[in-house]
């Protein structure tokens, strides 16, 4: 059995994911014996061949393709099948290790049992400290915000855009880098395949807290995330966003936490006329019928 699995999706971004396997080549002590898990979610013909004829041919690196995009969750899902160790790094393609990450986490989650998953401190590309965490998205968030959270419960709403030295538990951890106990991350079903993009993080690391499994930033570990190069943003990535998180709060909350949230966002969006494109799925209760991993198509 290997010590880590590092599973990372690319989808049309062959170069950012060439990069990353490098950065992981580049920053990883050989004292770790670790396999590089790339999944193609079935991207354009010309961007899996840049990939497939570019990527280092080396014995731990392993390279499949889905014949069918199946998203951050069913991606790595797919990837999780090929590996065998005692962790599990979830690894966004364009997040590039800036130091030892893997060794650094290795030996905290060694030596904290209570701790099911763990991150690294992120940064942007001009070297600017960026969020690497965030709270649940409930109805006190919702209402009150992030800042009033942070001000006036700090101990359980710490503050994203501090500086830590010194590792801090939080709800959840950003999805570019996530780091699981291989045993936590079965025990839980790992990701809900239900889930096309986003939430995912607030799902699993919500599923952990259930078995008393903390999620905690490390930010001694530092990684570099070009942010938004793997998605972008549009009305089509908004509508899959509202989607995730209508249907995770529908999934781990009581209804009537679900049915207020649902209000709350039809209200919200009633009074705003650039998020009447998101009007419709709040008030038919943003069925998973209608998300993005409905329309995909197979391509062999």
């Amino acid at each position: 059995m290997k010590d880590i699995s590092i599973i990372i999706i690319n989808y049309n971004t062959a170069k950012y994911t060439l990069d990353c396997i490098n950065s992981v080549i580049e920053h990883t002590h050989s004292n770790l014996i670790y396999d590089v898990i790339v999944i193609d979610n079935n991207s354009k013909t010309e961007d899996f061949n840049l990939l497939k004829n570019s990527i280092q041919k080396k014995d731990n690196i392993i390279l499949k393709r889905s014949i069918i995009n199946t998203g951050f969750g069913g991606g790595n899902m797919y990837g999780v099948q090929f590996a065998k160790a005692k962790y599990l790094l979830f690894l966004n393609n364009d997040a590039m290790l800036q130091n030892d990450c893997l060794n650094i986490l290795y030996d905290y989650m060694e030596n904290h049992p209570d701790v099911g998953v763990s991150t690294a401190q992120n940064y942007n590309e001009h070297n600017e400290h960026v969020i690497s965490f965030d709270h649940d998205k409930g109805i006190r968030k919702l209402i009150f915000g992030r800042s009033f959270l942070e001000n006036h419960f700090p101990k359980s709403h710490p503050k994203r855009k501090k500086q830590y030295t010194e590792p801090v538990s939080v709800n959840f951890i950003n999805g570019a880098f996530m780091f699981f106990r291989s045993d936590a991350f079965a025990q839980i079903g790992g990701f809900d395949t239900n889930i096309f993009l986003y939430f995912e993080e607030m799902d699993i690391c919500f599923r952990l807290r259930k078995l008393k499994l903390k999620s905690v930033l490390v930010p001694k570990a530092k990684i570099m995330h070009y942010q938004g190069a793997s998605t972008g943003i549009s009305q089509t990535i908004s509508k899959e966003g509202l989607l995730s998180h209508i249907y995770v709060t529908r999934k781990n909350y009581s209804y009537m936490k679900y049915l207020f949230i649902k209000l709350y966002y039809c209200s919200t969006f009633l009074i705003k006329p650039k998020k009447w494109f998101l009007l419709p799925i709040a008030l038919k209760g943003a069925p998973i019928s209608n998300s993005l991993k409905q329309k995909q198509k197979i391509k062999f």
